[in-house]
């Protein structure tokens, strides 16, 4: 368990709302939740959500930590905006998806194996060092995230569209070399320094270290 963890339990202890409120993107939404189901039946996975939106809204105001923060279903979010179009209160449903998701990995307790959390981190990785994404290495990333074997079985799956994106120059194999970057890549390395180092200060993390960032 991370420090910073330790930290948010003891700070909110029995008070997981109130943690949400003060920790969430748009968590003060969050007590304004009627229980109505528009947004998990407005859903496009909603039957494949371990907790709809609705019951985490009930499960933060019942003082369920573990369960919402542990969970993967704020990762289930495709930011369709299907549920803030159709909530009757105009909760930012969407917005509070992802700031729990955020929440949970700045914790250090999001879920290790979640897919959806493993590609934004990939894309995040490779979008970060030049200013571009490298489509070639990321899908690379993405085919052996989970292992060589299925890796070598994505890629030999995948062979036909890879070879019609080489023959229209949708892709390149200099990419592995490279590929392009912004005008000022390190540039974009400072702006993203001090922009963690002013996150971590808001949030209080100085000296606490990187765990769950």
């Amino acid at each position: 368990m991370s420090d910073y963890n330790v930290q948010m339990i003891e700070k909110y202890r029995g008070n997981f709302l109130r943690e949400v409120e003060a920790n969430v993107e748009e968590g003060d939404w969050v007590k304004m939740c009627m229980q109505c189901g528009v947004c998990s039946g407005s859903c496009p996975f909603g039957p494949h959500w371990e907790h709809p939106p609705q019951e985490i809204f009930m499960l933060i105001r019942a003082n369920k930590r573990d369960e919402v923060l542990q969970s993967d279903s704020m990762w289930m979010c495709t930011s369709c905006y299907n549920c803030i179009a159709r909530c009757p209160r105009g909760l930012p449903i969407t917005h509070i998806m992802h700031g729990l998701a955020t929440y949970a990995k700045r914790l250090g307790i999001a879920p290790k194996e979640q897919p959806t959390a493993k590609f934004a981190q990939l894309f995040w990785n490779n979008l970060t060092k030049t200013g571009r994404v490298n489509e070639l290495k990321l899908g690379l990333a993405l085919y052996f995230m989970n292992g060589f074997g299925e890796g070598v079985k994505t890629a030999l799956k995948m062979k036909d569209i890879g070879l019609g994106m080489l023959k229209t120059k949708r892709m390149s194999p200099m990419e592995l070399l490279g590929g392009h970057k912004c005008q000022d890549a390190k540039g974009l390395q400072a702006i993203l320094k001090k922009a963690q180092e002013i996150e971590d200060a808001k949030i209080g993390k100085s000296g606490i270290g990187k765990a769950g960032a």
